[in-house]
């Protein structure tokens, strides 16, 4: 999604100069990219930023967090093995077809029964359905979306992913989850790659790297679900946008595995990546501003909030009886 689809953020509780408020933000990077600030921590400080003082650089931050998730997936390559990675794929393949494809149908349903209209409604779906912002940037170009409806879906799926950071490793410590239920219950139940890394990361490493490689997996499926849209929106001209940094993710890990000397700088590596996501959170709040939440409108976030606790509770149920 280019700049123009942003809103203007201009209502702000403090009314600072400019100076102030970029002097505020970049203080706030700066202890994003320390340890003493958790990924949950860093999104809630980037929602204060957003409300009381306002994103200075906000006509950057779609490219920025963009850019910026791609290259910590990467970084998260180089501390993961190919052959546990490539068993928690197998585990979750059918969980992600399956999630997939009814999460596709209820959101059709739900946006129907509510009269929102058919491209946010199917934005939302798809946000949902594969990974939040990624999936409705890359379709919405292929529907020729409108840019209300695409900040209206963004914004839908980034309230409901910044509950989700802090809502999912309550439940998981609630019900017991194993880490390979709980990252597997986090790549599929919740909207975007950064939140599924943040809870999962904050319930162990191995959690992690099923979420992580279970999520990536399930990203795929934006060039298959984007190839259909072409078709249902009859728009064959535009041209899909391949997620190629998954591939790099891959080579990453194919390198942690089988390169004794890749090992020597892969906590590094890590260490870097994870710091990157952290701020990449930081970023997604800082963007929420008052008049992003104003323009989701209630159905809209009906149809998000009924879609996730769907797709969330089955999930659940799932991964508590069969894995």
């Amino acid at each position: 999604m280019d700049t123009q689809h942003q809103l203007t953020q201009t209502h702000t509780f403090l009314h600072l100069n400019e100076n102030t408020r970029k002097f505020i933000f970049i203080i706030c990077v700066a202890l994003c990219l320390t340890p003493i600030v958790s990924p949950a921590i860093a999104l809630l400080l980037g929602l204060a930023v957003a409300q009381l003082s306002g994103h200075p650089y906000l006509h950057l931050n779609h490219k920025a967090t963009h850019l910026l998730l791609q290259v910590s997936v990467v970084g998260l390559g180089f501390g993961m093995n190919v052959h546990s990675a490539m068993q928690a794929g197998k585990e979750g393949v059918l969980f992600t077809i399956a999630s997939i494809s009814s999460t596709l149908l209820f959101g059709f349903l739900i946006g129907k029964w509510l009269k929102i209209e058919k491209k946010t409604s199917y934005l939302i779906s798809n946000g949902t359905a594969i990974c939040g912002g990624s999936a409705i940037a890359a379709i919405s170009p292929v529907i020729k979306a409108e840019e209300k409806q695409i900040s209206v879906a963004l914004g839908c799926v980034f309230i409901l992913n910044s509950i989700a950071l802090f809502v999912f490793p309550v439940v998981g410590h609630y019900f017991n989850l194993s880490q390979t239920q709980f990252g597997l219950w986090c790549a599929i139940a919740i909207h975007d790659t950064s939140s599924v890394v943040g809870a999962a990361s904050k319930y162990g490493a191995h959690a992690l790297e099923v979420a992580t490689t279970v999520k990536l997996a399930r990203a795929l499926w934006i060039v298959p679900i984007a190839f259909l849209s072409t078709f249902l929106f009859k728009n064959q001209s535009k041209k899909v946008a391949i997620p190629y940094f998954i591939g790099l993710f891959i080579l990453a890990m194919i390198a942690n595995t089988y390169m004794p000397v890749v090992k020597l700088i892969s906590p590094y590596m890590v260490m870097i990546a994870k710091a990157g996501l952290t701020l990449t959170l930081f970023l997604i709040g800082a963007g929420l501003s008052r008049q992003v939440l104003a323009s989701v409108g209630f159905k809209p976030l009906v149809q998000g909030v009924v879609l996730w606790i769907l797709i969330s509770v089955s999930a659940l149920y799932a991964i508590l009886h069969l894995v």
